[in-house]
């Protein structure tokens, strides 16, 4: 065994790693960005080292997670032996697994050539066909041109799906129905893989129809032993990014899994794997009330790619696999290194079962409400879920802050149970238990999915998340989020608040509660200091707190107390953390509500039900607004913000009607348009990219770019102005002539 371990990556997967490491007594070296320079992975190492120019703070990955030079120097540095790649970055770098060995280090993966051959899915996919694997039909030449890839469409028929022959994580995929399409998807395709990739090379393969997505996880040595440890379930998706991953699948029979799992051997036979390794294979759909795994036969499944390295979801492997008649549990980091170091498997494949089921959530920061938008901010509060057959795997802390220069994902929450309905359960209240407030994120999202009928029945496909969300959506929008919400115009009978009410009525009790001044050290408070209402001979004022969140309209929640009658009741019921008064959002009816603060909890009754929210504030210097209150609830947490309509309607006298900002931070990578341009409406005026997610930011109306702010490579924080699009009929446009009418080009789309 080694004893020092430098792991090349960072955030959860960096801590995994880590605490393995530390289990097995031996060393371990983080490395760390300028971003990083306090992140769990760093202070849970024994040492770190920093990467990034001498000369300057610049935390992007090209300069530092990317870095082989300067990991390879962190490696000398402090003598390590082996590099741990974890997942993303370079794990899957042949080039990088080269430069180890040449270093003296160990890549602690599969062999470079292995990494090359199924990192290029072309080679990869004759590769296991000539070892007896069954492939997706689809295009066969080695780098096909545009014209051999229409032609291949036509072949095997539509819907075809485009694919970066170096790429991965569902980067670059394009799913075309339509031949008049292919060829302008091919070009975006190209474009996002030279980018995102550095070669622009595509496959084409045939698109199956609600398809389920199950990958085997394989282990093999160097002394000619190879396994397969069951597989996963992972077609619970969105962009075919994963939400959800599970194992066993409840769709195989035995004879499938065997014959899935000797067909995942031979994949990774077939270019001399060693190491732990993915093998992903899709499944054709199939009647959703045939589930049931006593059906006979072996089912259809097609190779689609191998993953070179540990996968994310690999913790439902660890917890729903046993080995040997002790119905032990695997350390898939552990037999990694132990491979590495050259000791052979102590297991055969005779030894390993299922026992139980596991279920793994990624928790990301995007905003469900916002199609999915990448958030960031700061973390304020992050309770982490914890119960019998719990598990997290997460990457943040308190006062992390997340930026948009790495992956969304913050965390995984695993369930473990003895069978599929209580690991569903013991997942969905660990995620109604998990806490991250500072940050948006689709924690909530997620608990609705999991209690999704057909999520909960097993019947499951690729695009199953995506129909939901455009045909049932209400099935996945939270209860409280302030989209519910509808402003009443008038008084009416009284009615028990709607749930999207409360998130205003708490955050507006909140703020109510920081007026009260603190007493004096003899226990007295001013009473004419008191957010009390009180006045001379008649009932309490109203207090008016006008919030808004992003991308609603403002809101004015008006409080007064019950009990202020006189100044000694005023001083009397004012001190403490609990308050009783009446509440009214807008001109509706007015409700009953007693609300205390206990910690950072606040326990909101109206009308006598009774809701508690977690409650935090960020009041960074700079704010706008001013303060912002977080609030949280079953895992979903919102911003709301102090509204005061005589600023914003100064700040917006200067702005324009055809004002875009950014919908989310990140960077600015195209820039299609110069100042004083005439555009179409929905023509693309710049593309700007987070967390691996590319959005095309376009014209809101036909006009002239009349204020241009954005430029290429700039990085943007949400809302910040990029373009004015003044209309062509204001003043403001000048006198530039209108191009000929021409058809609108495409709505903007997120593409991932």
């Amino acid at each position: 065994m080694f004893d020092t371990v430098l792991v090349a990556n960072r955030g959860e997967i960096a801590l995994r790693v880590i605490r393995t490491l530390r289990r097995l007594g031996v060393r371990s070296v983080a490395v760390f960005s300028d971003a990083d320079a306090d992140a769990p992975h760093v202070r849970e190492a024994d040492v770190a080292v920093r990467l990034g120019p001498t000369d300057r703070s610049d935390s992007s990955a090209a300069e530092t997670y990317l870095r082989t030079d300067q990991i390879l120097a962190a490696a000398r540095r402090t003598g390590a032996q082996a590099v741990h790649p974890g997942y993303g970055f370079l794990a899957e770098n042949p080039g990088f697994a080269r430069a180890c060995a040449d270093a003296g280090l160990v890549f602690i993966g599969p062999p470079p050539g292995a990494v090359e051959l199924m990192g290029d899915k072309i080679n990869a996919k004759e590769a296991v066909r000539a070892a007896g694997v069954p492939v997706v039909p689809g295009s066969q030449a080695t780098a096909p041109t545009d014209e051999q890839l229409v032609a291949a469409a036509d072949e095997i028929g539509y819907p075809v799906l485009l694919k970066p022959s170096a790429g991965g994580g569902g980067k670059g995929m394009r799913l075309v129905r339509d031949p008049a399409d292919l060829p302008t998807e091919i070009a975006a395709a190209r474009r996002v893989a030279r980018t995102a990739f550095g070669d622009d090379t595509l496959l084409l393969e045939r698109w199956i129809d609600r398809p389920r997505h199950i990958e085997v996880q394989v282990l093999a040595d160097a002394h000619g032993t190879t396994v397969h440890l069951g597989e996963r379930e992972c077609s619970l998706q969105r962009r075919h990014q994963k939400l959800i991953e599970e194992a066993p699948s409840v769709l195989l029979n035995a004879e499938t899994r065997a014959a899935m799992g000797a067909a995942a051997v031979r994949a990774a036979e077939s270019c001399g794997y060693t190491g732990a390794g993915t093998v992903e294979f899709i499944v054709p759909g199939i009647d959703p009330d045939a589930l049931a795994s006593s059906a006979e036969g072996v089912r259809d499944f097609f190779f689609m790619e191998m993953n070179t390295r540990l996968q994310v979801e690999h913790p439902v492997t660890e917890l729903a696999v046993a080995v040997g008649a002790d119905s032990a549990r695997l350390d898939l980091v552990e037999w990694q290194l132990r491979v590495a170091a050259g000791e052979p498997l102590s297991f055969a494949q005779s030894d390993i079962s299922f026992q139980g089921h596991a279920i793994e959530a990624r928790i990301c920061a995007e905003d469900p409400e916002r199609d999915f938008l990448p958030t960031g901010g700061r973390i304020l509060t992050l309770d982490e879920p914890r119960g019998e057959g719990i598990r997290v795997d997460s990457g943040v802390a308190p006062g992390t802050v997340v930026t948009s220069a790495y992956d969304p994902m913050l965390a995984k929450v695993i369930a473990y149970g003895p069978d599929r309905p209580t690991a569903l359960r013991r997942l969905r209240a660990a995620l109604a238990d998990t806490r991250i407030l500072g940050v948006t994120t689709n924690t909530g999202f997620l608990r609705r999915l999991l209690a999704h009928p057909e999520v909960a029945a097993g019947r499951l496909d690729t695009g199953l998340v995506e129909r939901t969300a455009q045909e049932q959506p209400a099935l996945l929008t939270a209860p409280y989020s302030p989209t519910n919400a509808t402003t009443p115009d008038a008084p009416a009978a009284a009615e028990p608040p709607a749930p999207a009410h409360l998130l205003y009525y708490a955050a507006a009790l909140a703020r109510h509660l920081e007026l009260t001044p603190a007493a004096d050290p003899d226990g007295w408070t001013d009473p004419f200091s008191l957010p009390s209402g009180w006045r001379l001979g008649g009932t309490p004022a109203w207090t008016t707190h006008r919030l808004r969140t992003p991308g609603q309209d403002p809101v004015a929640v008006r409080i007064r107390s019950i009990t202020a009658g006189n100044v000694a009741d005023a001083t009397d019921n004012s001190a403490g953390p609990t308050r009783e008064v009446e509440l009214r959002l807008g001109e509706g009816p007015a409700h009953r509500a007693r609300a205390t603060l206990a910690g950072d909890r606040l326990h909101l009754t109206v009308d006598g039900l009774r809701t508690t929210f977690s409650l935090a504030t960020d009041a960074t210097p700079g704010l706008a607004a001013g303060p912002v209150t977080w609030l949280g609830t079953e895992g979903d947490a919102w911003p709301l913000h102090a509204y005061d309509p005589v600023v914003e309607s100064a700040a917006g006298a200067g702005a324009h009607h055809g004002a875009l900002t950014a919908p989310m931070p990140g960077t600015v990578t195209v820039v299609k348009t110069t100042t004083g341009e005439t555009v179409r409406r929905g023509q693309p005026l710049l593309v700007l990219e987070a967390m691996k997610m590319e959005h095309v930011i376009a014209a809101p109306h036909d006009g002239v770019v009349a204020e241009l702010r954005a430029t290429a490579g700039a990085t943007v924080a949400m809302e910040d102005l990029l373009v004015v699009v003044a209309p062509v009929e204001d003043p403001a446009a000048g006198d530039a002539p209108a191009e000929p009418a021409a058809a609108p080009a495409e709505p903007a789309e997120v593409r991932s």
